[in-house]
Formats: structure tokens, C-alpha cells, sequence
């Protein structure tokens, strides 16, 4: 019975709670936040923006590549014809002659030595060319088989501003994807409140709808008793009748639009449609009145944090460094170059069948000097984008201060109406305690019942929207002035 129980006890601890357990508005925030698909792509650009910005800082770091080749031809370079190669190979042949004559000259003066002088003749005629054919060799390039290579450094060191451009340029745009986020982030708040309060609103006109069918059942039965008593018409049963039906077709709209509002609320927050969830604002009797704020709005906190305004200033600021930019492609640019190349065959000492190389250092400088007019024109262009995005900046201003003064207006105008409609719901109160006594009493017709009833239902519809509509207006107002977080 002990294992039994503890098992009993597991299976009951691990079976889910999710759909038990109530949800705060900040929950429901931060489950549309995580797992909002936009917010995951603006976070994403964000990133690609960072590294972005890392990429251009580089420009500012010395570039270092290499390079390298082979090539394959059919024929060597020459350097000599091929009748100075003939004449070099048989140099000692070519000059047999005269050396014979030279040799019949020496015997004549010098008769001993004349046995000798034909094999010195030999002997020299085949040095020679030998001598001959080693100086064509040398001469042979060998270039059929060619490889090099190269190691090249190029540091800039005026390029016209546009490094400097480019990499303000990249620090604006992160700026720029993290405002945009922020905006995202702002408008899922916004929508998830908007759902959240939705429900909240359906979930109690829905226990009003059931507490007023519940009085006009009552009141059904009672006026029933009071006809078989004759005290009461049959016209006074048929007409009350009539509004329990209506009280019946009213909660049955309730619900199923109760029942699509908590499915847009489960589908902003990432959850299966069918969960059913349960907010914490539903289970109170009663809703927290909102206090509006006090004071006056400084415009200028209010451009500050709100991230369209700074998106569009941003806007601004990457125009005026595209300016930049395209003025830099009609300036000089110089920049610092130095290598080691490397060849086979190399010709540093003749041509060698080895790999050697030799390294170089020097500045490239480039100056544009005429292209018509057209680096004018682009910049004047660069210039009317950059004035147009600050003409929207001015304007998005001008609405937002609008739209502030109404979201203020809006704000005030629903703490009225809460106030009134909690005034009309006390008189209703009144009004249909003092109706079911004189109905009781037989004092009070049935209508006039009925009547206290449709009132009292209206009052309390009514406070519930008052309600509702001061925390959204309260959330509009956060939303204009920017001020609109995950925990507030």
C-alpha cells in the first residue's frame, strides 16, 4: 500500500501544471518576447551588425595576401639565335685554320717544337669548343616550367576619409538594428497586453453574464410561484422569459469569444492553442484602479527614448557619412605597399632552377583628376538623401508630440469615465436592491424589475470597459512616451 501511494503521489506531482497554474502580465510578456520569431530575426541582425562594425575596423590594419602560379609552354625563351649557338658550339672547328697557320709559323722559327704543334693544335681546336658549347648552355633559359610566387602588405594611409566613414557608418547601423529591436520589443508588449486584457475583460463579463442569469432563473422561479398564486401575469413570465433567453445567448458569445481571445493570447505567447490558461487578473473580484500620471511631460525625454526617433537620427547621421563616402571616391588615396616575390626559374644570377626572390617597399598614390562633373553630382545627390532623412526626422517628431498630448487626453478621459461609471454602478446597485424589496413586497411590477436588472447589467459592463480602457490608455501613454518595458 506504501509503494502504491508513493506512486499515486509521483504520477500526480509530474503530471503538467502549465494548465493550472495563472499567469501574471509580466509572464505573458516575457513568454511573447522569447519566442516572438521577429525579435529572433531583429536580434540576428543586430549580431550581423556587430560584426559588421568588426570588419570595418580592419580597413584601418594592414592588408597582408598572397600569390602564387605555375605556367606550362610549349618552347623556351632564347637568348642566342640558333646561328650563334652553331657558331659558339664549333668555335675550336671555326678556327682550325688559322691555328694550322699559326702552328707552320712557329715551326719555321722554332724547328724543334714542330712535333708537338699539331696535337696542341688538336687539343686547343677541341677546348675551344667545348668553351663554345658551355656558353650556350649558360645562355639556356630553361623556361618551359615557370613558378612563382609573391607575399604583398598594402597599408592605407589616405583613402579619402572613407575608412573613417564606413566604420561610423557600421557603428550607427548597430545602433540603428538595436532600436529597431527595442521597437519590436515594445509593439509585442503592446499586443500581448492588449490580448491579456481582452481576456481579463471577457473573463468577468462572462461571471457577470452567469451572475445575471443566475438572478433572472431566480426571478423566473419566483414570478412562476406568483402566477400559480395569481399574483402575477402570464404576460410577466413570458417577457422574463424572453430575457433569460437573451441572458443565455449573451453568455454563450461571451464565452466563445472569451474562448478565441485566450487562443490569440496562447498563440502571441508561443503556447498551443488548446492550453487553457489562466490569468491572474481574471480570479480578482475586482480590478486595481489605474493613477494616471502626474505632471507634465518633457518632449524632449520623450525623444530621447523613443527608439523610432532614434532610429530616424541615426538614419540621419549615416546619410551625412554616405556624403563622405562619396565625396572619398573623387579624393586621392595613398597607400603604403611592400612584398617579397619569388621565382623558379630565377634570373638574379642567370637563369637558375632554384626558387629566389627578392623583396620591395613603396607608396601608391592615385589622384582623379577630371570625370566631368559626375563626383559633384553624386555628392549633391548624397546630400538630398541626407536632408530628406532629416525632414523625416522633424516630422515623426511633430506626430510624436501629437500623439503624446492624445495618449494623455486618453488617459484622463478614461479616469473619468471610471469614475462615473463606478458612480453609476452604486446607483444601480441601489436601484435594483429597492426593486427586488418592492417586488417582493408585490409593490413593483415585474418590468420595473427587469428594468432595475438591464441597468444594473449595464453598469457593471460599463465599469468593467472603464476599467480595461484605463489600463490600455495607461499602456498607450507608456507606449507614446517610449517608456513602455518588460518590467514595468
Amino acid at each position: 500500500m506504501k509503494k502504491f501511494f508513493c506512486f499515486i503521489c509521483l504520477a500526480y506531482l509530474s503530471f503538467p501544471m502549465k494548465a493550472q497554474e495563472a499567469l501574471s502580465l509580466d509572464s505573458c510578456r516575457a513568454l511573447a518576447i522569447s519566442n516572438n520569431k521577429e525579435l529572433l530575426i531583429s536580434q540576428e541582425k543586430i549580431n550581423a551588425a556587430h560584426y559588421q562594425r568588426k570588419a570595418a575596423f580592419t580597413n584601418y590594419l594592414p592588408n597582408i595576401s598572397a600569390s602564387g602560379g605555375y605556367m606550362r609552354s610549349q618552347k623556351e625563351l632564347s637568348i642566342l639565335s640558333d646561328a650563334q649557338k652553331g657558331a659558339l658550339s664549333g668555335l675550336g672547328t671555326s678556327l682550325s685554320g688559322p691555328l694550322q697557320q699559326a702552328a707552320q709559323v712557329i715551326a719555321q722559327l722554332h724547328p724543334e717544337l714542330a712535333g708537338q704543334l699539331p696535337a696542341l693544335g688538336q687539343s686547343l681546336a677541341g677546348a675551344l669548343d667545348g668553351a663554345g658549347q658551355s656558353l650556350v648552355d649558360a645562355f639556356r633559359t630553361d623556361t618551359r616550367n615557370m613558378y612563382a610566387g609573391a607575399l604583398t602588405l598594402t597599408q592605407p594611409l589616405y583613402m579619402g576619409g572613407k575608412i573613417r566613414a564606413y566604420n561610423r557608418i557600421t557603428k550607427y547601423a548597430e545602433e540603428l538594428a538595436r532600436q529597431q529591436h527595442n521597437a519590436g520589443m515594445q509593439e509585442v508588449i503592446l499586443s500581448t497586453d492588449q490580448a491579456y486584457w481582452q481576456v481579463v475583460s471577457l473573463a468577468h463579463k462572462k461571471k457577470l453574464a452567469e451572475g445575471y442569469l443566475k438572478l433572472l432563473q431566480k426571478l423566473d422561479g419566483d414570478v412562476g410561484k406568483m402566477i400559480a398564486e395569481g399574483v402575477a401575469t402570464k404576460a410577466d413570465g413570458l417577457s422574463i422569459k424572453v430575457k433569460v433567453n437573451e441572458a443565455e445567448m449573451t453568455l454563450t458569445k461571451v464565452t466563445d469569444g472569451l474562448s478565441l481571445a485566450r487562443m490569440l493570447l496562447c498563440q502571441l505567447c508561443g503556447l498551443d492553442l488548446s492550453t487553457p490558461v489562466m490569468l491572474t487578473d481574471e480570479q480578482k473580484e475586482d480590478l486595481a484602479p489605474t493613477t494616471p500620471k502626474n505632471g507634465t511631460i518633457d518632449i524632449n525625454n520623450v525623444y530621447a527614448t523613443r527608439p523610432e526617433v532614434r532610429s530616424l537620427e541615426l538614419a540621419t547621421q549615416i546619410y551625412k557619412q554616405k556624403v563622405n563616402v562619396t565625396r572619398s571616391e573623387y579624393l586621392p588615396s595613398v597607400a603604403l605597399m611592400g612584398s617579397y616575390m619569388a621565382t623558379n626559374p630565377s634570373v638574379f644570377n642567370s637563369f637558375e632552377k632554384k626558387f629566389k626572390g627578392m623583396w620591395n617597399v613603396g607608396v601608391m598614390v592615385s589622384i582623379p583628376i577630371w570625370h566631368w562633373g559626375e563626383g559633384i553630382y553624386k555628392v549633391k545627390a548624397a546630400k538630398s538623401e541626407a536632408r530628406i532623412a532629416q525632414y523625416q526626422l522633424d516630422d515623426a517628431k511633430e506626430k510624436i508630440e501629437l500623439q503624446v498630448n492624445q495618449s494623455v487626453f486618453q488617459v484622463n478621459e478614461a479616469a473619468k469615465k471610471l469614475t462615473m461609471a463606478e458612480k453609476n454602478l452604486e446607483k444601480a446597485n441601489e436601484n435594483l436592491r429597492y426593486a427586488t424589496l418592492g417586488f417582493e413586497e408585490g409593490v413593483i411590477p415585474a418590468s420595473n424589475v427587469l428594468e432595475a436588472h438591464t441597468a444594473w447589467l449595464s453598469a457593471q459592463s460599463e465599469k468593467i470597459d472603464a476599467q480595461i480602457d484605463a489600463k490600455l490608455t495607461e499602456i498607450y501613454l507608456r507606449k507614446a512616451t517610449g517608456d513602455l518595458r518588460l518590467d514595468d
